[in-house]
């Protein structure tokens, strides 16, 4: 292997080192070790909150050892890497790709930059420094509390409608201001880190959202906003408590703390099973007229399913979601891959460590490096729109285009 190798390369390493010199020398080597002397092009930095806190003070350093073309990374309240999550002490991973034949295009934003949600797709395309025509897929890291993120998804989903966007929303710090979000030598609080990337990379998101539908499909017929009041001209609290009370007693109980919304997402597809849903919290009820408050702006005509959320669900939904990306995809698997995963999931839902990273390597092997970290929120697309989500665990699967 030499450094003009024209392969497309991916390298992942996990640090639980408390001192931030520790844990990027024991990364570096690790990263350096695989990638056995070809350059990084791409290094993807996740950093627990008392890490992350320092940055500022070695992120310079991180680039000296590890010199790379873009960096750029953030604060987790768990962190993922090398076939492990942890979800409490320090840790520090990283991701590093040597990428030819790839353009990388880093930018980082703030709320008050964003065009106005009528602008034509040339004002999205001159905010992130890439054209339509270039044909990229783009990676996504915000800090929720100061940036509209949905309002950013929606601008690249109307000038970017072929391109893939992933990512995460920073997490781990325990006030406002608190998360961390990393550019090249920079750390800061506020906005939005990303880069789109273009040329020989193609990358596909695999999102699993961990739940299971129940009862029949229901077509909303009166809506106010987020709130529903008639599912097939019936009370729309009538109409679930009909479906809870066919379920067996461990649904029934399971409804009782971890019930959702599905909203299916295109009329033109009527799958009616794990995936073809988007799900959403349900937010509430108003008993008095019937009506169920749902976390997503709703419209009359649209389908819904019920849906309950388990460990046990989460775990074959996760399974099915990447093995269906294996068969779509059979002999051109991923050369690396990120994960965001939700801060409820982890050990809070499985009662054990690693279990999506387990999965992920049991599906495309434990060679396939992995890195990513636990979000206060999850971009990744349901169909053809890109959504910001919680309680699931969104996949950047990386591999040559050509």
């Amino acid at each position: 292997m030499t450094a003009c190798d024209s392969t497309m390369r991916w390298a992942s390493a996990l640090s639980r080192q408390s001192q931030p010199e520790a844990a990027i020398g024991e990364c570096v080597e690790r990263i350096l070790d695989q990638l056995e002397g070809l350059p990084v092009d791409l290094l993807f930095v996740f950093a627990s909150a008392d890490l992350a806190r320092m940055a500022g003070d070695w992120l310079a350093q991180l680039q000296l050892q590890l010199p790379s073309r873009v960096q750029l990374g953030c604060s987790g309240g768990g962190i993922i890497g090398a076939g492990s999550e942890v979800e409490q002490p320090p840790a520090l991973a990283l991701l590093a790709a040597h990428l030819p034949e790839v353009e990388l295009v880093p930018f980082w934003l703030e709320a008050e930059g964003l065009p106005d949600l009528d602008s034509p797709p040339k004002a999205w395309e001159a905010l992130v420094k890439v054209p339509a025509t270039a044909g990229p897929h783009f990676v996504l890291l915000a800090d929720g509390a100061s940036f509209p993120v949905e309002s950013l998804l929606g601008g690249l989903d109307f000038a970017f409608a072929d391109a893939v966007k992933v990512g995460g929303l920073a997490s781990g710090g325990n006030r406002p201001g608190g998360n961390r979000l990393f550019l090249g030598e920079r750390s800061a609080s506020r906005g939005l880190v990303g880069v789109a990337l273009t040329g020989n990379i193609a990358v596909t998101a695999a999102v699993a959202q961990g739940c299971r539908p129940i009862g029949d499909t229901f077509q909303i017929t009166h809506v106010e906003g987020n709130m529903i009041w008639e599912l097939g001209g019936k009370p729309a609290l009538q109409v679930l408590q009909e479906v809870i009370s066919a379920l067996d007693e461990h649904d029934r109980q399971l409804a009782s703390h971890s019930l959702f919304v599905g909203i299916r997402m295109s009329e033109f597809q009527m799958g009616n099973g794990q995936g073809d849903f988007l799900v959403r919290n349900l937010m509430g009820i108003e008993p008095r007229n019937g009506g169920l408050a749902v976390g997503e702006w709703l419209r009359s005509g649209q389908t819904i399913r019920f849906h309950l959320r388990d460990a046990l669900t989460s775990r074959e939904d996760l399974k099915l979601v990447l093995q269906r990306y294996r068969l779509e995809h059979t002999g051109n698997p991923p050369a690396g891959a990120l994960l965001f995963s939700c801060l409820g999931r982890g050990e809070y839902l499985y009662g054990e460590p690693s279990v999506d990273s387990r999965l992920f390597a049991g599906i495309f092997g434990p060679q396939v490096p992995l890195a990513g970290f636990f979000c206060s929120g999850e971009i990744g697309p349901v169909g053809a729109t890109t959504f910001l989500h919680g309680y699931t665990s969104a996949f950047g699967l990386f591999r040559p285009r050509r």
